[in-house]
């Protein structure tokens, strides 16, 4: 386990039910360290209990048991410090709205809740973060004029004006077309390492966490696996999606090697009889090029 001086945030038997005792718990005894300055990414399926943690983490669900702390405290008082930038999945409040892209911006973003920030300090803020996604040129557009690929520009630039050290992005890549998916994915990495963000990643899309994150946590109302991309076997995502991973990922390749070498207990997890490298043929990126560059 990390020092406590390096987790951003730190989730201990986390346990959550919708309905009460007589429910299966949308999450059962999660524990997970996000370290500080870490990629990481939250893959399972829909229903899996993604959103769950995420809204969790936000503050937005609370009577859960176990523990979550961000900075080393709950998720109610980080949403008031606004330890976290939110890229919500779903924005169609703004897109209701006659805003441009650069008030949008300037909404400043705390548990997923925005509100129109004011005065020259927020505008500056917001223009740096326009231009630091490369958002400047269509500032002055509605946003409900904005391409899928645009709008999410806007909406991590109104994240990154808040000025938090975490990013949190639900299913960031939904609606947008391959290459934009390819450019977002440089994007994070420039931003990450340019602004030493802690960067979370939440998707059901293999290729958007591999490009994403240096660790992959699987989730399916528990945790099934918590380490490098290229540990994923076919056996672990078949766990996790409840099907034939290789007929939803494609081609999928298997470098096997012991549970051992993993840098993560999961003795009690499903399915972990051994781990591999999965790979896609033109999709699949190795490690060093994942972590080597950016747009």
């Amino acid at each position: 386990m990390a020092r406590t001086s390096e987790i951003a945030i730190r989730y201990s038997g986390v346990t959550f039910s919708y309905d009460g005792a007589g429910e299966a718990p949308a999450l059962d005894r999660v524990s997970l360290d996000v370290r500080r300055g870490e990629r990481l990414g939250i893959l399972g399926p829909n229903g899996g209990g993604k959103s769950t943690l995420l809204k969790l983490t936000l503050g937005i669900l609370r009577g859960y048991s176990g523990t979550i702390e961000i900075e080393g405290l709950a998720p109610s008082e980080s949403a008031k410090r606004r330890l976290i930038g939110y890229v919500p999945q779903r924005v169609e409040a703004e897109l209701a709205f006659p805003i441009t892209a650069r008030h949008a911006a300037s909404m400043a973003a705390s548990a997923g809740l925005g509100f129109f920030a004011s005065g020259r300090g927020a505008r500056e803020k917001a223009d740096r973060a326009l231009s630091m996604v490369g958002a400047s040129s269509f500032a002055e557009k509605p946003v409900g004029t904005l391409s899928g690929g645009q709008l999410q520009r806007v909406m991590i630039a109104r994240a990154l004006a808040s000025e938090a050290k975490i990013l949190l992005l639900d299913e960031p890549t939904v609606g947008i077309d391959p290459a934009g998916q390819k450019q977002f994915s440089e994007l994070i990495q420039r931003l990450h390492d340019e602004l030493k963000l802690t960067t979370i990643v939440v998707s059901h899309d293999l290729r958007t966490v591999a490009a994403t994150s240096d660790r992959v946590a699987c989730l399916a109302r528990t945790l099934h696996y918590h380490d490098s991309p290229e540990g994923l076997t076919p056996h672990v995502l078949a766990e996790v999606f409840r099907h034939d991973a290789a007929a939803i990922f494609g081609d999928l390749h298997v470098d096997a090697h012991r549970a051992s070498e993993c840098g993560h207990d999961h003795s009690d997890d499903h399915g972990h009889e051994g781990h591999g490298t999965y790979g896609s043929q033109g999709t699949h990126r190795s490690h060093e090029e994942r972590t080597g560059g950016g747009a």
